[in-house]
């Protein structure tokens, strides 16, 4: 709270109100506007004063995680508290609910100590709670208490029964801590949940803003990994027999109040099955060619290309690059009613409202390249395939360029000049890859910069990397800065994504060497000289403009020749 700002006087009322709210959990932002303050910090700091005891940010304050050692943890997830210090005659301890003396008596009963409380912000005392004793440990906590008094060597014995999996896993407490998994990396915004299966026991890891992240989980886990993937493969509709041969699925999740695809993948590896899971979070993503930090430059270029009546346009990069995510903002932005758009894909990952979708299906022979003749016949201005993978599919599209239409797809390259050769690699006539592709769009995804918490990056020219625009940036008269670390950004220092690319649109020059089958770096030499901004240097103009970092673009980019 900044000096001077004035807080609503709380009555008795008021207390009533704010009590009732901790307690359900409702939102505090709706109670605070509720009572005329301006911020939740603000009423929480009001509600410490009203009742006599201190407001924490643990932001600010170091735990001392040995302090859990001995300490009774039921009580942590029952009341929803945690211990910050001990001093010989008193224990400090942080609650999210001021007004529950139960629990403050049962914690000093428990521990024969005297215990001073101090608030702690909801959410933030969540946080804590987790990263101490990992994703779901309450709901594990209350597993292995139902356990008590069971053989164990018998219940270990049963793990590896197909039936026993099934009943375990049918259990209300793993449905909770399989949900919890779910929705813990929901609300981190990860991409995609990876369950694997060690040695000596289960890790699990999160991948956000794409880079995995090991998430905290109770060593007790490990005792429930067959429940925990057989109740991922009841959800994902899989034959929970099967632990031989890989297995895909799909799971639709609500969660507060919104829809979510989990696309399942289950591969058996040395010490049990392995599971990846791709969030598809259809409610927080928007298709904008501008929203996914495409430079003007480039969209307006870009512009051009998909609304071409007819041609090859293809966008390369590696998995999880953002293909998809582009082609889908490129089909938004060139929808509308005097034009057909059919796209074929393998899965189909979002519904786009407006545009027909082809779920590819090779057990039944709906392969690309057979969907993408029968699509043919269905009039289509605009065609979408998912990935050209092969010399059919590939001749295919060839096929539907020539004959009047416009075709979006992808590849697996480098860069955008390579992909004339993988083409010409595949099979697919060289003079026909060079009459047919318009143009090629080759990104990846570098972390955006936290704003809440970055700061000047004051390395010297000689510090930085060799073909890093130095002057360039002395010209814009900006800073560059580096990843500090904050709450915002769960310490990493980036928040959100954004894409790097570069755009090669064909002229007649690239048109004659891809004719010739020329190897591909005079091909990113002739698209240079005709005013091509590589990756490499699209990801420095992002630096300079202070929206990543160079370390960010040395990751994903390599030098230009």
């Amino acid at each position: 709270m900044s000096q001077g700002t004035y807080l609503p006087v709380l009555d008795r009322n008021h207390l009533k109100t704010i009590s009732r709210a901790m307690k359900t959990r409702r939102p505090l932002e709706e109670v605070a506007a509720e009572l005329e303050f301006s911020s939740v910090d603000d009423l929480l700091e009001a509600t410490a004063t009203a009742v006599g005891i201190d407001l924490v940010d643990l932001d600010r304050v170091e735990v001392d995680g040995s302090l859990l050692e001995g300490f009774p943890i039921k009580l942590i997830h029952r009341f929803e508290v945690f211990p910050l210090r001990r001093r010989s005659d008193s224990l400090t301890l942080a609650v999210s609910n001021p007004f529950d003396i139960h629990a403050i008596d049962a914690i000093s009963a428990e521990t024969r100590t005297a215990v001073t409380p101090v608030l702690v912000e909801g959410e933030q005392l969540r946080g804590l709670i987790k990263s101490h004793l990992g994703v779901g440990a309450e709901t594990i906590d209350g597993m292995l208490a139902m356990q008590k008094g069971e053989d164990q060597e018998l219940l270990q014995s049963l793990n590896g029964q197909d039936l026993e999996d099934v009943e375990q896993a049918q259990q209300a407490s793993v449905v909770r801590l399989v949900n919890e998994i779910l929705t813990a990396a929901i609300d981190v915004r990860a991409s995609d949940i990876h369950v694997e299966a060690q040695e000596h026991g289960l890790k699990l890891r999160y991948r956000i803003d794409g880079v995995l992240q090991k998430q905290p989980t109770a060593a007790e886990m490990n005792q429930f990994r067959n429940a925990i993937v057989t109740r991922l493969k009841i959800m994902a509709k899989l034959n929970i027999a099967e632990k031989r041969v890989p297995q895909d699925g799909r799971i639709k999740l609500r969660t507060k109040g919104r829809e979510v695809d989990i696309r399942v993948s289950m591969i058996p590896m040395l010490h049990g099955e392995g599971v990846v899971m791709r969030v598809l979070d259809k409610e927080n993503l928007s298709f904008s060619l501008r929203g996914i930090g495409m430079s003007e430059n480039i969209y307006q270029s870009f512009q051009k290309l998909i609304r071409l009546p007819h041609g090859i346009i293809l966008v390369t990069g590696p998995t999880g690059s953002g293909k998809t995510t582009t082609l889908y903002s490129a089909l938004a932005e060139i929808k509308n009613e005097e034009n057909k758009i059919i796209t074929t894909e393998d899965p189909i990952e979002y519904q786009l409202q407006g545009i027909n979708q082809i779920q590819v299906n090779p057990k039944v022979g709906l392969t690309f390249a057979a969907s993408l003749r029968s699509i043919l016949r269905h009039d289509p201005d605009v065609v979408l395939v998912g990935e050209i993978r092969d010399l059919e599919t590939a001749e295919s599209a060839t096929q539907a360029s020539l004959t009047g239409h416009l075709v979006f797809s992808t590849l697996h390259t480098n860069d955008s000049a390579g992909a004339f050769m993988r083409l010409c690699d595949m099979g697919v006539e060289p003079f026909l890859v060079s009459s047919t592709v318009e143009g090629v769009l080759a990104q990846r995804l570098v972390r955006r910069l936290c704003s809440d918490c970055c700061e000047q990056d004051v390395r010297s020219r000689g510090e930085a990397p060799e073909d890093f625009p130095w002057d360039e940036m002395l010209d814009s008269r900006k800073a560059i800065y580096r990843p500090v670390g904050c709450p915002n950004c769960r310490g990493t220092g980036y928040r959100g994504r954004m894409g790097i690319y570069e755009l090669l649109t064909a002229n007649e020059e690239i048109r004659n060497l891809a004719t010739e089958r020329v190897p591909s770096t005079e091909l990113k030499k002739a698209s240079r000289r005709a005013g091509m901004t590589t990756m490499r240097h699209d990801g420095w103009k992002k630096v300079i403009a202070g929206e990543t970092t160079i370390d960010e673009v040395l990751r994903v980019t390599k030098a230009d020749d």
